[in-house]
This record gives C-alpha cells, structure tokens and sequence, in this order.
C-alpha cells in the first residue's frame, strides 16, 4: 500500500506542527509507523492522501454515528452557509437543538452550548463548585474529561498513549482537590466520601468508559454510586461526550436508568462539528450567567454551522438506526471473538452499542489497570495489518472503535475477513509493529 504522500506531508506538518499533528493520537505514537493523512471520507470510508481507501471505525473519534458526509447533514449545512458562518448573535437553531437534547434527555432541563467537550467538563466543575460551596471533585483513574488541568490526573486515552503520568505545566495545587478513585470500584468510592465528609462538590463520570478502550460499568455501580452522591448532597456529572446519543437517543443515562444532576455532551450532537454542551437541573443552571454569579462565555457558542449539522444528525437518528447499530456491532463483536480464538490470540472485547473496545490481553478487563494489562505491541502489529487490509481502526489500543449507521454488512464481512488474514499475516509477529 503505497503511502509516500502522506510520509511527505507528515515530514512537512513536522515542520510548522508539534509533533506533525494538532492532537496527540494522531500521531501514531501506540501503533508506530506514518500516520495517514486523510484526504476524503464519505459514508464508511475513508481515503488517505495517496488515494487509499479504507472501511472506517474511528468516525472522527465518535461524532460520525451516520457516517461520514451523510446527506440530511451536509443539505443542512449547505443551506446555512448561504446565510453566513458565524453571527455572534442568538438564532432559531441553537433552540431548536436545544428541544431536541431536552426532549431526548429529560435530566436536561436546562442546557448551554459550549465548543468542545473539554469546555463543557471544566464548566461543569465550576458550576457544581458554585451550587455545593465545596471544592473537591471526585473522577475516576483512566477516564478522560478533557485537558482543563484538574482532569489531569491518571486520565487516559492519549495522556497514557503517551506515557505521561499526567501533564506538565499543571501546578500541584490546581489537582490537590482532585480525589482519583478506580472505575467500577464502589468500595474506593464510599471511601473516598468517608475520607473527605462534606468536601466533595461532584462526582464526573463516563457512565460508559470510553477513553481506555470501551469499559462498562459493572452492574449496580451506577446505580450505587448515584446514591452515594444523593446522600452527601454533592452533584453526579455524567459526561456523556462519547455516549451521549451513542449508545441510544437517551444517552447511557437512559439505559442505565440514571439520571444524573448535570451531564456533558459533544462529539454527536455537533454533527461532525466542534461542540460542547452541559445541562441539567435547572435550579443548579440556572447559576450560569446571565441568570446567576457563574461566569462562562464563547464567542462561536451556539455557532449556526454546528447547531445546524447537530440538529440534521439528532434528527436522523431513529430506531431503526439505533436497531442497525446494535446489529452489526455485535456481529464484528462475534466475529472478531471467534477469529482470535481460532487464531490463539489472546482477547478481550467489550461492548456498549456501537462501541467496541479491543484488549490483547487474557484478563477481564473493568478499570483502567486491567485495561492496561491489553499488550500494545501486539495492537500495533494488529493495526497495522488491518490497515494492509483496507481497515482503519483506532491508532492506540485504549481507544474506542465506533460502528456507525453506514457500515454495511459487506463493511463487517470485509473487516471480518481482512481480521483473519491480518493474524495469519503476521503470526508470531504480531507484536512487531510500525510496518
């Protein structure tokens, strides 16, 4: 497979880019080797710079639930550029999502529209601090909120890709309020309040695990840790960036059955789009300015272009569609299970939906330790074999593949097939890697 333009552009980026890219992933650094520079995507595909093409699971990293270039989104948006990309001013469309969020969600009642996930998180935080009085938060280790500097700390996702225990340039006193506790360990969380009575203003959780690989909550974990935080009178923040209409148009909240105080969106309900969004109860939103003390405020917020390409994506997104998902998620499920067993792989696959984590390792894996028992070495050498094969999957083994609305059965079979022949290829070279 011939990729000399993208090993050209990739020398040029390095040039005028740290590190040749604007997000760390991208880099390659877990799996090795030149990262592709895409030229196009459409429906389930995506084509590098050289004109490669190749069956898609990273989906914009989960945004692209209908595929890429989906027709009712970039109708949508084609309209709206005629009108002007960025007003500075309210429009119809930023209510018009909003009754769809609120509608899908009812913990929502209340909702403002940042530009990325990491926004909304921090915002969150600031506005749980404001409506407790108190300054701890508690997260869990190798879940991601994004880069505000108190998230830093064990996160996942690409922090670990690159090895970094956290995050220079983030002061000690900034994370001394962040309590870190392990994901699906409840016992860790009941101690955690004991240890610090009346401190904690909020618990952030993935309700679904998404940036150490796909990690779902044990059952009852969701359920305990709700009523722990009801107890102790501090907010339950679900960040739902990933699964917030991933999972289903309720989001995980409304297939755990949980409602949680505040929640955070993005990816998806921008519809391809840079977004953020947090909302909730109203009596805790309605502390956001200009109702209340909390100050928080973005220049593009509530930008038409994303309103509009999120409100065309929700408006997509049927039972149907949910139906197909579910479908042809499990059958790669499956499938991929049987063919590393067959070949004497060691695997551990975990669903949600449409999200697949995969785990070269032979231990159960529900926290961010057992996730990073999943040998890497060996996840480059698979990667790089499906790439030979015309499949693109995540460049680093704690992140998430996504399934979307486009792949097609004959996209499964292929990805299927092009598994099998990846493990025969490499054989005991699995863990070579970087090809």
């Amino acid at each position: 497979m011939d990729i000399r333009k993208s090993e050209k552009l990739f020398s040029r980026a390095r040039n005028i880019l740290v590190g040749g890219v604007n997000s760390p992933v991208r880099a390659y650094k877990s799996v090795g080797g030149t990262p592709l520079f895409i030229s196009a995507a459409y429906g389930s595909k995506i084509v590098d710079a050289d004109g490669n093409e190749y069956i898609d699971y990273v989906g914009s990293w989960g945004p692209l639930i209908l595929g890429s270039a989906h027709e009712a989104v970039l109708s949508s948006l084609s309209e709206a550029m005629g009108k002007g990309t960025s007003y500075g001013a309210s429009s119809e469309v930023e209510i018009e999502l909003a009754e769809e969020i609120g509608g899908a969600m009812p913990s929502v009642e209340k909702i403002r529209f940042v530009n990325s996930g990491t926004e909304a998180c921090m915002s969150a935080i600031r506005l749980a601090r404001a409506h407790t009085g108190r300054k701890k938060i508690l997260k869990f280790e190798g879940s991601y909120h994004g880069h505000a500097d108190l998230f830093l700390v064990k996160a996942g996702s690409g922090v670990a890709t690159l090895g970094l225990p956290g995050s220079a340039g983030v002061p000690e006193e900034v994370v001394r309020d962040t309590v870190t506790v392990t994901y699906n360990d409840i016992d860790g969380v009941e101690t955690a309040f004991k240890d610090n009575v009346g401190e904690i203003a909020a618990v952030i959780v993935e309700p679904v695990a998404g940036n150490m690989g796909v990690v779902p909550p044990i059952e009852g974990f969701l359920s305990s840790l709700s009523e722990i935080i009801r107890q102790d009178g501090s907010v339950l923040i679900f960040d739902e960036v990933i699964t917030g209409f991933r999972l289903s148009k309720g989001g995980a909240q409304e297939v755990y059955g949980i409602r949680p105080d505040l929640t955070c969106l993005g990816k998806i309900v921008g519809g391809g789009l840079p977004v953020g969004a947090y909302g909730g109860r109203e009596d805790i939103m309605k502390l956001v300015a200009p109702e209340g003390p909390v100050y928080q405020a973005g220049t593009l917020s509530g930008n038409p272009l994303t309103m509009t390409a999120g409100l065309a994506t929700l408006k997509n997104l049927t039972l149907d569609v949910y139906d197909t998902l579910d479908t042809r998620a499990a059958k790669l499920e499956m499938g991929l299970r049987e063919i590393f067993k067959t070949a004497g792989v060691d695997l551990q696959l975990n669903r949600a939906g449409s999200m697949i984590g995969i785990f070269l390792t032979d231990k159960p894996v529900v926290d961010y330790s057992s996730a990073k028992s999943s040998d890497s070495s060996r996840y480059a050498g698979f990667f790089h074999g499906m790439l030979a094969q015309g499949i693109y999957l995540p460049p680093s083994n704690l992140e998430t593949v996504f399934v979307s609305a486009a792949h097609s059965e004959e996209d499964i079979d292929k990805t299927l097939n092009g598994a099998k022949e990846a493990l025969e290829s490499i054989g005991s070279g699995i863990g070579s890697g970087g090809v």
